[in-house]
């Protein structure tokens, strides 16, 4: 684990390492004075370099203390020493990647569609606040021990503008390719909330068939499988 960890030794004892990802990693640690389990997330410099990982950091504290719900993970405490940044978070058990990579057959439909409906209601809240969350993919969806579901990493989450600035633009360059709408795909940087209602429905169509619905190993790739896909559907729903 690495070293900057020691800089929340005073409050917190880390006790393993969750994951990590381009822009930071999370460890389950306990607090030293009220015994009490939570996730803490350490920002790492990025490829576009520490500005711009600071922006991401900000961006995500920002959302995040306006956003509370309970389908969405709750922001604890913000710590930040000698310019490093923790956020520390309510410990949920484990995430739908997590679920996927348990079964060796599809989630049940019944769970799948509670899942689903939780992280409806998270999203939901989001877009009633003018909020698109634009990285909604399995790690992203904590999921407790009792069933309930609660969204998390609102790094790339951003206001929509409003429609009176329709023609706005907005970074196209952001989800998980296989998560990512077709609009983003092909670069287009007026996108709006409907980005994020695609990647819930990839989201459940993975949950039930235990396995991406559209796996691209290229931006042309992916489009191709959501094109050949939409090509079978039949002439009337």
């Amino acid at each position: 684990m690495h070293l900057d960890w020691n800089l929340m030794s005073d409050k917190y004892e880390c006790l393993s390492l969750m994951g990590d990802g381009s822009y930071g990693e999370v460890c389950k640690a306990r607090g030293r004075d009220s015994g009490a389990i939570v996730a803490i997330k350490r920002y790492l410099e990025g490829p576009e370099g520490k500005a711009a990982v600071k922006k991401i950091a900000m961006r995500e504290i920002r959302m995040l203390r306006q956003l509370r719900h309970e389908n969405l993970v709750n922001l604890l405490e913000v710590v930040n020493k000698t310019g490093k940044m923790f956020l520390v978070f309510e410990f949920v058990d484990y995430t739908i990647l997590d679920e996927l990579n348990h079964y060796e057959a599809p989630i049940p439909h019944e769970c799948a569609r509670k899942y689903v409906f939780q992280v409806v209601r998270g999203i939901e809240f989001c877009h009633a606040h003018g909020i698109v969350h634009r990285d909604v993919k399995p790690e992203n969806v904590l999921l407790s021990t009792g069933g309930v579901v609660k969204v998390c990493d609102l790094g790339f989450a951003r206001g929509v503008p409003s429609a009176t600035t329709r023609d706005q633009e907005m970074t196209a360059y952001v989800a998980t390719r296989w998560y990512r709408a077709p609009e983003l795909l092909v670069g287009d940087t007026t996108y709006r909330k409907e980005v994020d209602v695609w990647a819930i429905g990839c989201l459940h169509a993975e949950m039930v068939l235990n396995e991406p619905v559209f796996a691209g190993e290229s931006d042309v790739a992916q489009v191709f499988l959501q094109i050949r896909a939409l090509g079978s559907l039949p002439d009337k729903l």
